[in-house]
C-alpha cells in the first residue's frame, strides 16, 4: 500500500484526500518509482479546482523523484536502484510510491540531489521549451517576463542571463524587487504600484520588446500586447490571474502584426528523446552554477491543504516540495 493524495471533486484543498492505494506491478515499458521527493507546481491547483478538468476520481501531481524499485520487462533504460526524475502525466505524484511509464523518467546525475531534482524539472523544463522551442531568444534581444519571482521565473531569469539577453521582470510586491534582482533581472516593475506597460515602454525608450512570457493570464494579457514590438511575440503559458478572454485579432494582434502561441509541455517534450534533452540541457546549467536552485519550502504529505493555500495565496516564493 502507498500513501496517495487523490481528489474526488473539484474544488478548493479541502478537497484532497490522504489515501492508502495498492500498487502492483509495473507493465512491460513501466518502472516503479519511490518517491523520494514531489514537485509542488501552480498548474496541480489547476487540475484540483476544474479550470483543467480532469477524470475523477484522480491522482494529482506531475512531478517527482525518486529511486526505481522495479522495471517492467521491456525497459532497457533504467534498473533497479536508479535515482530517475519525472514531469509530466499522468497525474498521480503525489503519493509515497507509484508506477510510470519509463519515457518519461530521466536519470539525476551525481551533484544533484532528489529534492532538488524534483523541485526543477517541470519549471526547468517549463524554462527549457519557452527559452529553446517557443521562441529562440537571443543574446540581442529584450524579454518581458511576468511573475519574475516566481518559481518558473525564478528559474527562467537565471537561465535567460545566461543567454546575455536583458530582462525586464514584474513582481507583485516590493519584497519580491530583490529576489527577481538576485536570479537576473535587469529591471523590475512592481505591478501593484505602477502601470507596468508604461514602465517597459520607458525603460525601452518606446522601443518595445521582442517578446512577453506571461504565465498570469487574464489581469496582464492587453498591457503586454501593448509592449511588444512590431511583428512581436505573446507566449501566454499560464492562468494565474484567471484564463484569457477570447481574443480579438484584428484588434489586438493585427495593428502590430503581433505573433501569439499558447504552449505546454506536451507540444515540445512528447517522446523519451525530447524529454532527455531538455533535462541534459537543464542539468548541466544547474551543475555549471548558471541556474542556481534555493528550495524556498518543504511540506509533509500529510500538509498538502496547507501547502495549496500557500500556492494559492502567493505565499511560495520559489520551488517547494512535498516529502513523504
Amino acid at each position: 500500500m502507498s500513501k496517495s493524495i487523490i481528489f474526488k471533486k473539484h474544488g478548493g484543498p479541502e478537497v484532497l484526500e490522504l489515501s492508502k492505494i495498492k500498487i502492483g506491478s509495473p507493465g512491460k515499458n513501466e518502472i516503479k518509482v519511490k518517491n523520494i521527493a514531489i514537485g509542488l507546481n501552480y498548474i496541480d491547483t489547476y487540475h484540483r479546482s476544474g479550470l483543467y478538468p480532469v477524470k475523477l476520481p484522480s491522482g494529482i501531481g506531475m512531478e517527482g523523484a525518486g529511486v526505481v524499485e522495479e522495471i517492467g520487462s521491456d525497459v532497457k533504460n533504467f534498473n533497479k536502484g536508479d535515482n530517475v526524475a519525472y514531469a509530466s502525466p499522468p497525474l498521480g505524484s503525489y503519493s509515497e510510491k507509484r508506477i510510470i511509464p519509463e519515457k518519461i523518467a530521466v536519470k539525476i546525475p551525481d551533484g544533484i540531489s532528489h529534492k532538488i531534482a524534483a523541485s526543477v524539472m517541470t519549471k526547468g523544463l517549463t524554462t527549457y521549451y519557452l527559452l529553446n522551442k517557443t521562441y529562440k531568444v537571443s543574446s540581442r534581444e529584450t524579454v518581458l517576463f511576468h511573475a519574475a519571482a516566481g518559481g518558473v521565473g525564478q528559474i527562467f531569469t537565471q537561465w535567460a542571463k545566461s543567454i546575455g539577453c536583458k530582462i525586464i521582470g514584474t513582481v507583485g510586491s516590493d519584497e519580491k524587487i530583490d529576489i527577481a534582482k538576485t536570479n537576473g533581472c535587469d529591471f523590475v516593475i512592481n505591478y501593484k504600484k505602477d502601470s507596468f506597460d508604461e514602465k517597459v515602454l520607458e525603460i525601452t525608450n518606446n522601443k518595445g520588446v521582442d517578446v512577453v512570457y506571461d504565465g498570469v493570464g487574464k489581469d496582464t494579457f492587453e498591457k503586454s500586447l501593448n509592449v511588444l514590438k512590431v511583428r512581436g511575440m505573446m507566449v501566454s503559458f499560464g492562468n494565474a490571474s484567471g484564463a484569457l478572454e477570447p481574443i480579438d485579432v484584428p484588434k489586438l494582434l493585427q495593428p502590430k502584426g503581433l505573433f501569439f502561441v499558447r504552449p505546454s509541455m506536451g507540444q515540445y517534450l512528447s517522446t523519451g528523446k525530447e524529454v532527455n534533452e531538455a533535462s541534459k540541457s537543464l542539468f548541466e546549467k544547474i551543475l555549471y552554477g548558471k541556474v542556481k536552485i534555493r528550495i524556498f519550502k518543504e511540506y509533509k504529505l500529510e500538509d498538502v491543504h496547507k501547502a495549496h493555500e500557500d500556492l494559492e495565496s502567493r505565499k511560495i516564493i520559489g520551488p517547494a516540495i512535498l516529502v513523504p
